[in-house]
């Protein structure tokens, strides 16, 4: 793909991305095809699709019809976790398309976190924060103050997910799950006193739904 694919497909999102943004896009795609892909946290056979599968695909969940369901401003201002962030997928682009956002990527694996770390230094993105820890121990050391969007992607299935993610959320807050490609949605939804919505990407062919959850 060409850089015009993914300020076309941006567009069709309802994201807009200016030039600086598709650069640092662009960048991290080379971060993960130099790093990731060595090192193991992003699979060998994905080479040749990194922008389509991994970029393009975490970049849908900045669509305001998705974002704008957890962030209270819509677009703006919203403080966003990534749970088992791994190479910074999706947390590393939804940083660089949503720089009005602090993005904390959480991440327990210390090779993975040393990434993260220099992906947020090589980009710049001064949005982030690197969580080395579970998921599960990052609400004690958020002393109660809720995140207004979580991010699992590639994670936990989607019950145990919502289960982890709850905690972190502030009351109006939510989670927005990448389903996989061939995911039978609504066979493992949470039963009680959640909300749930499905937004399909019919842009991305190898995408998933998007599973957005929220307390009713």
């Amino acid at each position: 793909m060409k850089q015009a694919d993914i300020s076309e497909i941006a567009s069709a999102l309802g994201i807009p991305l200016d030039s600086a943004q598709i650069r640092r896009l662009i960048d991290f795609e080379a971060l993960l095809r130099e790093r990731a892909i060595p090192s193991g946290m992003v699979a060998a056979s994905d080479a040749s699709r990194l922008r389509e599968r991994h970029i393009l695909d975490s970049l849908r969940a900045a669509a305001p019809t998705v974002l704008g369901q957890g962030a209270p401003n819509g677009r703006e201002a919203a403080s966003m976790a990534d749970l088992g962030s791994g190479a910074g997928l999706p947390g590393i682009v939804l940083a660089i398309a949503l720089p009005d956002s602090h993005m904390t990527l959480v991440e327990q694996r210390p090779k993975r976190a040393a990434f993260l770390e220099l992906s947020v230094r090589e980009l710049p993105l001064d949005n982030v924060t690197v969580f080395t820890g579970s998921a599960e121990s990052l609400a004690a050391a958020r002393e109660g103050e809720g995140f207004h969007v979580a991010l699992a992607r590639a994670f936990k299935p989607l019950g145990p997910a919502w289960d982890v993610a709850a905690p972190l959320l502030a009351a109006d807050g939510c989670l927005i799950y990448f389903a996989g490609a061939a995911a039978a949605i609504g066979e493992d939804f949470p039963k009680k006193h959640v909300k749930v919505s499905v937004e399909a990407c019919p842009l991305l062919e190898s995408s998933g739904p998007l599973v957005i959850m929220a307390r009713k």
